[in-house]
């Protein structure tokens, strides 16, 4: 029913198309009726955010906007003077002529890679309508004088939400690749987008869990999460795993990892090929890994302290009690990286040298510019986080993706929306939006102490900010050679603030950048031959100098690191068994913690 050359698309019977819309009206008013007969509760909120306090912030700039009415007239005019270029353009179009867009998406924006945004005049303007729109009103708001840092941030970012909610890809009538597919199968995509979205909302209790993939095509310990270890060691708060040696000599150092509680370890272990852990144990290096639990409203009152004991200091005796070595090199990732940093700190003021060298994948120890995290970190929102925190023990694992999702809409969020529900798409099977999607819980009290006296205060990185099990904490303190990864294109840990802890440790650091973003640009095997890094001997003042002065080496960061791994291996041994110590097996890898879901 379409042809589809040069993006056009062919009208429909409009007697005929006019029946299929009837018959699907009456299809889904029942699938909307039997989902509303089913429901019984909903959750309130959005991310970590209080509506609230985000409508305070549009006010506040709202008046300050209106106190410049010379300003806001210019703005109006330039806007006018674009849609005049525009129309003018497109009607040199339509007569035929070749001629220049006005303006263009971004590189990497895919919501207009369908051949008709650009072949039919039609969709060309509307693009183009809608990116001068969406310009003008990020540049306007962006320009308004007098407000506060904050409150500037906040209003840009929740201004981006409502432009990337508001794309032309967004909505059946005006995404041509969506009215080809409602045209060609007489309008059963949106019958199956329905039934999608009812689906996801039933899933979420009544709250809209989008789905991002085939999450029937993943279980953990099946094909994700298999490389071959036991778990050695539990407690209230973690699962230690010992993988298998594949190499008849390991360093002599043992190599402990402390992913982040927000996400689960297994992204490091996805599937053979792309498994951090996987590859550093062919390497030669004897990994223990920290799984941590999925905590529920028994756990409400651990605290970052807690973490700390039953973590990586727990997790120190007990490879000493399987491999007989006291000294012990080391990962952090992310948040496991900032208790690393605080962990380091209490061990130098109790004279504890049984971490060797340290390594923190993109951490965050200085929050003086924490990103656009920092746009739901204020003392309303918190408050608010707080109260519903304290409802139930915990803040529940949609919550935070929600948050992360936000930081990447268009990627995270309205692609979903367009494939899952305007096209009626299952979601592609892919084990990286799996791990996305099986979410954590955070405790209330270690939640409350992270977000207040680290992201609100930034009292990590000041000397004595916080104590920790009768230690006051300064980084300063921290001696020992580190190894900072940080990605170019982060959105949880921006890399020019990640640096920042180069000005906190007193040993030797070397600093790595690699190309792309939190997840993918730290789980990049060689073998991949994707993305590339930039790598430098000095530590420069600023990020900006460092980056200057750095070398680009194409491919992966993994090699680097080892080869720096190297110097503080303590030599070579025997490969050790899990188990074989005098710690014995309690289950295979990945272990019970890693499985609890709060899908389920």
């Amino acid at each position: 029913m379409a042809d589809q050359t040069n993006g056009e698309t062919k009208a429909p019977d409009p007697v005929e198309m006019s029946r299929a819309l009837a018959g699907i009206a009456e299809r889904s008013q029942k699938l909307v009726a039997e989902f509303l007969s089913r429901q019984t509760s909903t959750r309130e909120g959005v991310g970590m955010a209080d509506p609230l306090n985000i409508g305070h912030a549009f006010m506040e700039m709202t008046a300050r906007m209106m106190a410049d009415p010379a300003r806001l007239m210019q703005a109006q005019m330039q806007l006018w003077t674009d849609y005049l270029q525009l129309w003018q353009h497109t009607t040199q179009k339509w007569l035929g002529q070749e001629t220049p867009p006005l303006v263009a998406p971004a590189d990497g924006d895919r919501r207009f890679k369908d051949a008709a945004w650009q072949d039919n005049a039609v969709f060309d303007y509307i693009k183009q309508s809608y990116l001068l729109t969406a310009r003008w009103m990020q540049t306007t708001v962006h320009d308004v004088q007098g407000l506060d840092d904050k409150t500037a941030k906040k209003v840009d970012f929740y201004t981006r939400q409502f432009v990337d909610a508001m794309a032309p890809s967004n909505f059946v009538l005006t995404n041509p690749e969506v009215l080809r597919a409602t045209i060609e199968s007489r309008g059963e995509n949106l019958v199956k987008g329905l039934e999608n979205l009812l689906g996801d909302l039933e899933r979420g209790d009544g709250r809209l869990e989008i789905r991002m993939t085939d999450e029937e095509a993943f279980e953990v310990g099946r094909n994700v999460a298999v490389t071959p270890g036991k778990v050695v060691y539990e407690n209230d708060l973690m699962q230690l795993i010992q993988y298998e040696p594949t190499t008849a000599k390991v360093d002599k150092r043992p190599l402990l990892v402390i992913p982040p509680w927000i996400n689960k370890f297994y992204i490091l272990d996805l599937r053979e090929k792309n498994s951090f852990l996987k590859w550093a144990t062919d390497e030669g290096l004897t990994v223990f890994v920290v799984s941590w639990v999925n905590p529920d409203e028994r756990l409400a009152n651990k605290s970052f302290e807690d973490y700390m004991l039953e973590g990586p200091l727990a997790a120190l005796d007990a490879i000493e009690q399987a491999t007989g070595e006291k000294s012990v090199n080391v990962i952090g990732y992310c948040l496991g990286g900032t208790l690393l940093s605080a962990t380091l700190s209490w061990m130098a003021a109790k004279k504890d040298k049984r971490f060797h060298s340290a390594t923190f994948f993109t951490t965050m120890v200085d929050f003086t510019e924490a990103g656009e995290l920092g746009v739901f970190i204020d003392e309303e929102q918190l408050q608010a986080l707080e109260a519903r925190m304290n409802e139930r023990g915990y803040l529940d694992g949609s919550a935070m993706a929600t948050t992360f999702n936000m930081l990447r809409a268009n990627d995270l969020i309205w692609s979903f929306v367009v494939n899952n529900y305007l096209l009626g798409k299952e979601p592609f099977p892919f084990d990286l939006l799996f791990w996305n999607g099986d979410s954590t819980r955070m405790p209330a009290a270690m939640h409350s102490f992270y977000l207040r006296r680290m992201y609100q205060q930034n009292q990590l990185v000041e000397p004595g900010g916080i104590t920790l099990a009768g230690v006051p904490i300064d980084l300063r303190r921290i001696e020992l050679p580190v190894f900072i990864l940080s990605t170019r294109e982060d959105h949880i840990a921006p890399w020019k603030s990640t640096y920042a802890a180069t000005r906190h440790y007193r040993g030797p650091v070397k600093f790595c950048l690699a190309a792309s973003g939190h997840i993918a640009g730290v789980v990049n095997p060689p073998a991949g031959n994707k993305y590339s890094h930039w790598e430098s001997d000095q530590i420069q003042p600023t990020p900006e100098e460092w980056l200057a002065g750095a070398k680009e080496v194409p491919g992966s960061w993994w090699p680097l690191w080892r080869q720096w791994l190297r110097q503080y291996s303590g030599g070579q041994v025997k490969a050790r068994k899990p188990g074989a110590g005098k710690l014995k097996a309690i289950e295979d890898a990945p272990g019970r913690y890693v499985k609890v879901s709060t899908r389920d």
